[in-house]
């Protein structure tokens, strides 16, 4: 009840449909449409009945279970033609017969539209705290350019006067069915509307109507839909490869509702989630970011910020949230539900654990780049490392191979964090064959081009299989030095610890390699047998295995 006025709900829901049989009763979600109707009156603040109008004995007993009253309409009421108006006004009369009472207020809700929220549909009963309103509709705002037909002169004709940016054009609401509520008073055989009317603008996820198959595909999806923030950072330090793997990430997963949570102090991600469209939040302190994930409703938490502490995880944990974590050698990855590793190795004992390169993710570039095509002669070369190159690697491969015979293109890509940028560049400026970038978006075209990729033992060694370049391996760390993709058997040259390479050790293997055609031409082929396009896919699957565990024993 609102303001003394009682409400009744009527669902109008005959058993023939003409775009999807049995649409009522057929399940979305494991529950049948006419619930989410129901189940939306029924969790009103100010709904006082619900009553379920219908021809099907089906959709009349489901309709009970789920705790709604019934009322079988007539024969004379079950035709196509008949008008909504005639069976709303039935149903009312009926109800208000067995209930001995009046209602003030009768709320005609289509079960076509399974995605109202209860909160919009007490708005729009509190509308009527205003006298004046006789009626309130649903609708979604729907400003385009439309046309219409005219039957007699049989010409189409544009429904504006000046054609306009949609974003210019007057504003236009069209009705939703979701709600068309009304006084009493005005509710007869032949309306259902009075004429002081308002509307109550839906969202457009509220507003879609399913009356066709593939209306019930985007429902599904809405419904299925999780909310999963993301924590990653990057800056210069740092570098961007784990804000890299989670926009790539985040942006197959295109059916869900998505939530970056920042570092405030890191500008840098900041600026390049911003860049890609994604909403963002930033945090200063544990305490800060568990706010936002209250606030924001996480079902899932993506961590990509390498080790995480006990305490952390077990926070999350203690909050309900579903943790899948990246790269994590921390103690906190044991308490994540997931942890997916594509390079570092773990105790491969623990079922939580993913590791090696089926559970890498390729940025959205590489995947429209073809594999590479291996020529007699190496006409580029590219270098680059991760990270700020403290062992000066890139400096050290350039005198080596400036000091050969090779007399073609070398290009050197420089990380973020790469420190003496402006030195280096001095000290090869002058030279025509070394041409120097940094913060580079097309990576993968610089890599496309190469015919010998040099880089560290990093994810960037998997941008190279996926195209198929033959590439020299360099470790920067020890840690590097642990990931065993380097190897021969995936078309990889591992020269082993860089620190410790000689000039001469260098030429001898660059020089091999660029004449050896047949041996470019192996490597290719090798890593062309390994798949790196579907490392998102594998991700997924195992995911969603792990996600319905967990809400099963939740």
């Amino acid at each position: 009840m609102f303001n003394n006025n009682k409400i009744l709900v009527v669902i109008p829901a005959k058993g023939t449909s003409k775009g999807i049989p049995n649409k009522y009763i057929r399940l979305l979600n494991n529950r049948p449409l006419i619930y989410y109707a129901i189940n939306i009156a029924r969790k009103s603040e100010y709904v006082d009945d619900i009553v379920v109008t219908t021809d099907d004995s089906e959709i009349a007993l489901i309709s009970e279970k789920f705790g709604a009253s019934v009322i079988r309409r007539s024969q004379e009421l079950s035709g196509d033609d008949v008008p909504l108006d005639a069976v709303v006004y039935d149903a009312m009369i009926q109800k208000e017969k067995l209930a001995f009472d009046e209602y003030d207020i009768v709320i005609t809700m289509l079960p076509t539209s399974p995605l109202l929220k209860t909160e919009t549909l007490d708005s729009a009963i509190e509308k009527f705290e205003n006298f004046g309103i006789e009626t309130v509709i649903s609708v979604v705002e729907d400003k385009h350019l439309s046309w219409g037909y005219d039957q007699n002169n049989q010409r189409f004709f544009p429904n504006y006067i000046e054609r306009l940016n949609q974003r210019d054009l007057p504003q236009s609401f069209r009705e939703t069915g979701a709600i068309v509520a009304t006084r009493r008073g005005f509710i007869s055989e032949i309306s259902t509307i009075g004429s002081s009317v308002d509307i109550i603008p839906l969202s457009r996820e509220e507003s879609v109507t399913i009356d066709a198959y593939e209306d019930w595909w985007v429902v599904e999806n809405y419904i299925r839909m999780k909310k999963i923030a993301i924590v990653v950072n990057a800056n210069d330090e740092i570098g961007t490869r784990h804000i890299d793997n989670c926009l790539s990430i985040a942006s197959k997963l295109v059916t869900d509702d998505l939530l970056f949570i920042l570092d405030e102090n890191h500008e840098l991600g900041q600026k390049l989630v911003d860049n890609f469209g994604f909403q963002f939040k930033v945090y200063d302190g544990f305490d800060e970011l568990f706010s936002i994930l209250e606030e924001f409703g996480a079902e899932i938490v993506v961590n990509d910020i390498l080790d995480t502490s006990e305490e952390y995880m077990l926070r999350l944990k203690e909050n309900g949230y579903f943790v899948v974590n990246f790269d994590d050698l921390g103690v906190g990855a044991q308490f994540a539900d997931v942890v997916f590793d594509s390079l570092y190795e773990h105790d491969l004992s623990d079922n939580n654990v993913y590791t090696g390169q089926k559970y890498h993710v390729l940025k959205d570039e590489f995947y429209f780049q073809p594999p590479k095509v291996i020529t007699q002669e190496v006409k580029n070369v590219l270098i680059m490392f991760e990270g700020n190159d403290s062992n000066h690697l890139t400096e050290k491969f350039l005198d080596a191979i400036l000091s050969t015979n090779y007399e073609n293109r070398i290009n050197v890509i420089l990380d973020r964090g790469y420190d003496g940028v402006d030195q280096l560049v001095a000290k090869y400026e002058s030279n025509p064959l070394v041409q120097i970038y940094q913060n580079v978006s097309n990576v993968s075209e610089f890599m496309f081009k190469a015919d010998i990729i040099i880089t560290s033992a990093s994810k960037t060694m998997y941008d190279s299989c996926s195209l198929a370049i033959p590439t020299i391996c360099v470790c920067q760390n020890d840690l590097e030095a642990t990931h065993v993709f380097a190897n021969n058997a995936n078309g990889i040259v591992n020269m082993g610890m860089g620190e410790s390479l000689t000039k001469q050790e260098i030429v001898v293997q660059f020089v091999a390699l660029v004449n050896n055609p047949e041996l470019r031409i192996e490597m290719n082929q090798k890593m062309k047998n390994i798949d790196m396009k579907h490392g998102f896919e594998n991700m997924k699957s195992i995911v969603e295995e792990k996600y319905r565990d967990f809400e099963i024993k939740r």
